[in-house]
């Protein structure tokens, strides 16, 4: 079939411009090699919503940054993802450390950033009284926020589908060529012919772009480590509380999540190895040991689960965002504030593309989503009616994280086909017990609305069925 444009990735960024894009009038189809959307960058991150302090004025970065997150919080009522505007601190715990607030400050106002202040040593305590005592002066950013990238991928995905857009699975491109009429694109099997390309692969941006070009730009994977703490930790700190960063990032974070957890990390180490996202004990160690800074009394022993996440790091240093050949736009080297600029990065290349094409905006759109109904936190007379109308929500699956059948269910006729798939939707899986309990469970309800055995039940992707 013929499509007006092509975007090839399934993160937040390709579904972000998938998003964007649907509301004009032409064909879209949006190509992810994995089994899933959102199993790449976009599902291990630190899931903030930055103010743009950081960015260098007048870089893609800072003007995208500060745009998107305003647009997230708007959206996050419109497209029903999980958001909470929790305000952030940058923390100097030194005298020497100090300069550096008011630096960030004037760079803050020049990039635009609203909200903020400058914090002393009583006020950063008052408001947050776990951190360490020798801090000395802070950047509060009242626009930070925290949010839950699974979800935000999945609103825009559900939206664009919604509004037209095709989705193909297991679909990886394996050569691109340009023809008098568009580019042909080979992707899952088939040709397809189009229009138009948008290249937002995430860390294989620039393996992408090497199949049209030879003149490619180079990403290299810049690994990341994490631990999360159980949510008994609920309430150790408010804000999202930043060190003073550094050249290789805004350094290790200590943060709530917006399901109640405390996220602790990352480091930041460049590799060579695109699909390694193994943890390694002396990384988690300097993890560790770096929050203590910021807050001594970090209960590790409440850790429930770590992980690696990669960032796409380009030799620029700033997003490359730009129509290389008529017809094909490069989306690459979106690293953070990459999760935060996501929509306005929808926004800026879904109105490139459409100019491109010629493409007015659809007589009729959709523009809002419904989330999955959340059983744990429903009001006890709303639970009652959803219950009366629809007993599997009545049959919890997951105790720790309190959910339901129901849930399982919906998150299964919106796409997930695996137990990860189930958990980044809805949480199974999440809690203390890491599904240790529920996944016998979530995965007889995976294939009894699948029609498959059980012996076809996949943790994610090829090749990690759960029974043999």
């Amino acid at each position: 079939m013929d499509y007006d444009a092509v975007i090839i990735g399934g993160g937040v960024t390709g579904t972000a411009i998938a998003w964007y894009l649907s509301r004009y009038d032409c064909s879209v189809l949006l190509l992810e090699k994995e089994s899933d959307l959102c199993e790449g960058t976009s599902k291990a991150n630190s899931g903030i919503v930055h103010a743009g302090y950081d960015p260098v004025p007048g870089s893609l970065k800072a003007g995208l940054n500060v745009r998107g997150n305003e647009m997230i919080r708007k959206l996050h009522h419109v497209l029903a993802f999980d958001f909470i505007q929790n305000g952030a601190m940058v923390v100097a715990f030194s005298e020497e450390e100090a300069a550096s607030i008011d630096n960030l400050y004037r760079q803050g106002l020049a990039n635009g950033v609203p909200d903020m202040a400058i914090l002393d040593h009583d006020e950063i305590l008052r408001r947050e009284p776990n951190l360490n005592k020798k801090a000395v002066k802070a950047l509060y950013l009242g626009t930070s926020g925290i949010i839950c990238p699974f979800s935000l991928v999945y609103a825009f995905a559900e939206n664009a589908r919604e509004n037209g857009v095709s989705i193909h699975l297991n679909s990886e491109v394996t050569a691109i060529e340009q023809n008098n009429d568009g580019f042909i694109v080979s992707a899952g099997g088939e040709k397809i012919r189009t229009r138009s390309v948008v290249n937002a692969a995430g860390i294989y941006a620039d393996d992408v772009f090497s199949m049209l070009s030879t003149s490619y730009f180079r990403l290299t994977p810049r690994h990341g480590e994490y631990v999360l703490l159980d949510k008994s930790e609920t309430g150790f700190v408010h804000s999202t509380i930043f060190q003073i960063p550094t050249k290789a990032g805004k350094g290790v974070l200590v943060t709530p999540t917006v399901h109640g957890n405390i996220l602790i990390g990352p480091d930041s180490v460049d590799g060579s190895d695109k699909e390694n996202t193994a943890t390694d004990a002396p990384s988690l160690d300097y993890v560790m040991r770096s929050a203590l800074k910021t807050a001594p009394d970090v209960n590790f022993r409440k850790i429930i689960t770590s992980f690696t996440g990669l960032r796409a790091h380009p030799e620029s240093n700033d997003f490359i965002i730009r129509m290389e050949k008529p017809g094909f736009v490069n989306v690459a080297g979106i690293e953070s504030p990459g999760l935060s600029a996501a929509p306005a990065i929808g926004e800026m290349v879904g109105k490139m593309i459409a100019s491109y094409l010629g493409a007015g905006k659809k007589s009729s759109y959709i523009a809002e989503r419904k989330a999955i109904p959340k059983v744990a936190s429903l009001s006890d007379e709303d639970r009652e009616k959803l219950i009366k109308e629809h007993p599997e929500y009545g049959r919890i699956v997951c105790r720790c994280e309190e959910i339901s059948e129901g849930e399982i269910a919906e998150a299964i006729k919106r796409g997930a086909t695996t137990l990860d798939g189930v958990k980044r939707r809805v949480r199974a899986g999440m809690g203390r017990c890491q599904g240790g309990f529920c996944t016998p469970r979530v995965m007889e309800i995976l294939s009894r609305e699948l029609g498959i055995p059980m012996e076809r039940i996949r943790k994610n992707g090829k090749g990690s069925e759960v029974l043999v």
